[in-house]
């Protein structure tokens, strides 16, 4: 947990410390076009499906097959990308291919087609955006859980940009691939800009993440034994149960459960994520203040009451209401269970960001789990299993 200390404080106080506003500008800027690419892919799911003849199973499988296969691939780029040049590269690398992956999906034609653009996606992601995460923990390891809030922040305005960016182009009679045909163009001047900075320097010499690849084993198992890492990561899977899965299924619920159109469906994403983005603005000087497993606590409490009456409520603006206030609630879950996985491993954020890509091997059934149950039972009874969430969570945090 991060608290406010006495005595000299690293670059500006509430500012994260990374080499230049440019350097800050191009790393914020990854994150933000990595959640409107999410934004924008939730608030299409219907006309995707639509155009796709798509089945619920099906769109199960295009939000948990990516997820965990991409996971996969991720694995070893933690710590095989290391610091320095070879980190470098593999950022670049990865933002090409993270744009090659949305201009394929603008072109898919089929469900297996629209599959493998999103299977290439979430490793080049993982390039692109997780190690640039990785650099940003690294660059000031006292004040994880505020940097980590700052970078949901960024992550939260393209997530809540991501929906309005298909209203303009549907309004402009595009469709939901030249949305991605703008996604595209979106990522590569986020990858000019990315290009045009230099990387952070290397980490000081004998350092965990420092070491030679053939260590890569032993660190991760090394890495494993330490106290709470598992427990934080198991957390961190749970919670996005509430977080980007009840995203990636809102508007379809809205269009098929509550009767909504496509554009209100939209509409509703956008109200989610701008309610989310509203969260995290408070979430940052709430960090630098108070404990973050209290924040965490007091918000999966909030959550316990919230969702259930999100589902219950009738109508499409009173559950949208519910809706926003359980988007402020879950605001610290991400930033907060972040951090603790960063926190748990000192010195070896390349490590922290391939043992978080092997527990979303796990975390990808959660959306697999709600299609197919949707499939079986209907969406309503599928996304009820959800409120369970908060419940879990705050078993967790009482473990010592």
């Amino acid at each position: 947990m991060t608290r406010k200390k006495s005595g000299a404080r690293p670059a500006r106080a509430g500012r994260p410390a990374l080499a230049g506003v440019s350097l800050l500008a191009a790393a914020l800027a990854v994150e933000f076009v990595d959640e409107l690419v999410d934004g924008t892919k939730g608030a299409a799911f219907p006309l995707i499906r639509h155009d796709l003849a798509l089945s619920y199973g099906q769109i199960g499988l295009l939000a948990s097959v990516p997820l965990l296969l991409g996971s996969l691939l991720e694995l070893p780029l933690g710590v095989a990308a290391g610091h320095g040049r070879r980190q470098r590269v593999a950022v670049l690398a990865g933002g090409v291919v993270f744009i090659g992956s949305l201009a394929g999906a603008a072109v898919a034609h089929s469900f297996a087609a629209l599959l493998v653009a999103f299977v290439v996606f979430f490793p080049a992601s993982g390039a692109f955006v997780s190690l640039t995460q990785s650099g940003l923990m690294d660059a000031d390891p006292a004040r994880q859980e505020p940097q980590m809030a700052r970078w949901n922040l960024a992550g939260s305005a393209g997530a809540v940009a991501g929906p309005f960016l298909l209203i303009a182009v549907l309004a402009a009679g595009g469709s939901w691939r030249t949305a991605y045909l703008a996604l595209a163009g979106c990522a590569s001047a986020c990858w000019l800009g990315v290009a045009r900075n230099r990387p952070p320097p290397p980490p000081v010499a004998g350092s965990p993440d420092d070491s030679d690849h053939g260590s890569a084993a032993g660190r991760i198992l090394a890495a494993l034994g330490q106290p709470g890492i598992i427990r934080w990561l198991l957390l961190l899977q749970l919670s996005d149960l509430l977080l980007d899965v009840l995203t990636g299924f809102l508007a379809i619920y809205l269009v098929d459960v509550v009767h909504a159109t496509p554009t209100e469906a939209a509409l509703g994403v956008g109200v989610r994520l701008v309610a989310s983005l509203a969260g995290d603005v408070m979430v940052v000087p709430l960090l630098d203040r108070t404990a973050g497993l209290r924040v965490l606590a007091a918000s999966a409490a909030a959550a316990s009451l919230l969702y259930p009456g999100f589902l219950l409520v009738p109508g499409l603006w009173p559950k949208l209401a519910v809706l926003a206030g359980l988007s402020i609630a879950t605001a610290s879950w991400y930033p907060v269970l972040q951090a603790r996985v960063y926190g748990a491993l000192p010195g070896q954020s390349g490590v922290a960001v391939t043992l978080t890509s092997a527990a979303g091997l796990a975390g990808g059934a959660g959306p697999l789990a709600v299609g197919f149950l949707a499939e079986r039972f209907g969406l309503t009874w599928a996304l009820a299993g959800l409120a369970l969430t908060p419940a879990f969570l705050l078993i967790g945090l009482r473990r010592r």
